[in-house]
């Protein structure tokens, strides 16, 4: 079996990024809540534990407290921020509020020799990292050292060699540290000695024989969204059992230019995987003509998606099982801070599931997998580049990118200036730079001139971000001679538009996406 990390989680809003981290250095990891039933950490078989950071002060009552199995099963153990609070404060240490906080970018200065640090920092350097806390360790537990120092972290790492426990205030996962990565490649593969045998190519037969046991010889349904996560979901299951899989394509008359014609061809004429195209685009451009509110636009797309796939499903006999595209950050997303199931993630069809009602069970074969490593799995099932490299396209589609109230002239105009912009990102040999990139159609209009004559039409704007897990995103820096360009076709090519402005907003950690 391969090697496992096991993640505990204590509500930090970047512990995704513990387990890239883990992940980039080949080896399988997963993350629980910190109160996870002891029988499930066991079982897990972990050859190495983290601890994840968090909001709370560990010395206060109703704290939450690392399970006792993390440090009774006898493998490393690595706390990060919180986690070494929870290390110190229940293994005999001593943890308080700080005088000072200590938010952001701090150096750290290295005092001893540490296996974290091997081949990375050495006693005497001083090395950026990302801090994150109000508390602070006073008193180290018996048997720990104190390894590095901040200017308010007396005990900025520490380590107890013997149990091969250690303890760091700053938050290695984060792009903020620089060698932050390093460090945490040094615990799971020197520390824990993990193998790192952990690729696509290992994964895909795993998936592919699990997909087996699970379905037998029942028949499964597919709902295609035409986005990276359904396209490989189906590729992986029509691999492993063929024609019982049928997909089904809801085409709700919202997707990019385009994009209904290139999943037809791609799954019918490229892979011959049996596929029920159904164009339900005046069904729900009727029902969204109705609505103005982007909530209201999602639950109604979710509504009627689920209507018309049963339809379809019924047409075909039924089946025995549903497969979604459902990704491991809507797994843990999934799970609130104190351990409890939500009943869905998302308000549209992409991940709530369907109805009691159709008596179908999950097959689910990305759910271990981040975005990068479903379009690594991609690649290594030979789809096409221009498929897998497709940037994230939400369930909703163009309706939450039409603000206010939708009608196909509406969606014709933005699709035509999605298009455009897209074309440019490309052409400037920019698009894998980013991680999404789109247009929206504003509800204001403004008076310009176009040649001799005045016009009244809409504003487009445009958003493109960087983000390497899609839970933060910056605005990309495009050239001002990039806009100037994308404007003025925009502009020129488009009817409707008069006026494009470019959004340069971030998204912090926890925010609804932009729209």
């Amino acid at each position: 079996m391969t090697d496992r990390i096991l993640i505990l989680d204590f509500g930090s809003q970047v512990t995704q990024l513990i387990a890239r981290r883990v992940r980039e250095a080949g080896v399988y990891c997963e993350i629980l809540p910190f109160n996870a039933a002891p029988e499930r950490i066991r079982s897990f078989k972990p050859k190495g534990v983290i601890l994840s950071g968090g909001p709370a002060s560990i010395y206060e009552g109703h704290a939450p407290k690392a399970p006792k199995e993390a440090f009774e099963l006898g493998t490393p153990v690595l706390g990060i921020c919180y986690g070494e609070q929870a290390i110190c404060e229940q293994l005999g240490g001593k943890v308080e509020a700080g005088e000072a906080r200590e938010f952001g970018r701090a150096l750290l200065e290295i005092k001893e020799p540490c296996a974290l640090f091997e081949g990375l920092w050495r006693p005497g350097e001083k090395h950026q990292v990302w801090m994150s806390h109000g508390d602070k360790v006073v008193k180290l537990p018996p048997g720990f050292r104190t390894v590095a120092v901040s200017e308010n972290a007396p005990f900025a790492a520490i380590a107890d060699d013997e149990r091969r426990m250690y303890g760091v205030q700053f938050h290695p996962e984060v792009v903020h540290t620089p060698d932050g990565a390093r460090l945490i490649r040094n615990f799971v593969r020197q520390v824990v000695g993990a193998e790192g045998d952990w690729t696509m190519a290992a994964f895909r037969q795993q998936a592919v024989e699990a997909i087996r046991r699970q379905v037998g010889k029942g028949r499964v349904i597919c709902g295609l969204s035409g986005g990276v996560d359904s396209s490989v979901a189906a590729v992986l299951i029509h691999e492993a059992i063929g024609d019982q899989l049928t997909c089904i394509f809801v085409d709700h008359g919202l997707l990019r230019q385009g994009e209904a014609e290139q999943v037809v061809e791609l799954f019918r004429g490229h892979y011959n995987i049996p596929l029920v195209h159904r164009d339900a685009s005046h069904l729900f451009l009727g029902e969204l003509a109705l609505t103005e509110e982007p909530e209201l636009k999602r639950k109604t797309i979710g509504r009627l998606f689920i209507d018309v796939f049963e339809e379809e499903a019924r047409k075909i006999g039924g089946a025995d099982f549903l497969a979604q595209g459902t990704l491991y950050p809507d797994v843990i997303e999934s799970v609130s801070f104190t351990g409890g199931p939500s009943v869905t993630i998302k308000s549209h069809h992409n991940v709530g599931g369907l109805p009691e009602r159709m008596r179908m069970k999950l097959v689910e074969p990305l759910r271990e997998l981040f975005k990068d490593e479903v379009r690594e799995l991609g690649r290594e099932l030979g789809l096409p580049e221009r498929m897998v490299r497709r940037h994230p396209f939400p369930g909703p589609g163009l309706a939450i990118r039409v603000l206010g109230s939708i009608t196909k002239e509406k969606l014709d105009i933005l699709r035509k200036a999605d298009a455009i912009f897209l074309q440019e990102i490309e052409n400037a040999g920019l698009y894998d730079a980013i991680w999404q990139a789109f247009a929206v159609l504003l509800p204001v209009r403004t008076v310009g001139v176009m040649g001799d004559a005045r016009t009244y039409d809409q504003v487009c704007a445009l958003r493109a971000v960087t983000s390497t897990d899609g839970m933060t995103a910056d605005f990309f820096p495009f050239p001002m001679d990039f806009l100037g360009r994308v404007s003025t076709r925009i502009v020129n090519e488009v009817r409707g538009i008069n006026r494009v402005v470019y959004d340069v907003t971030s998204k912090p950690p926890g925010t609804i996406e932009w729209e």
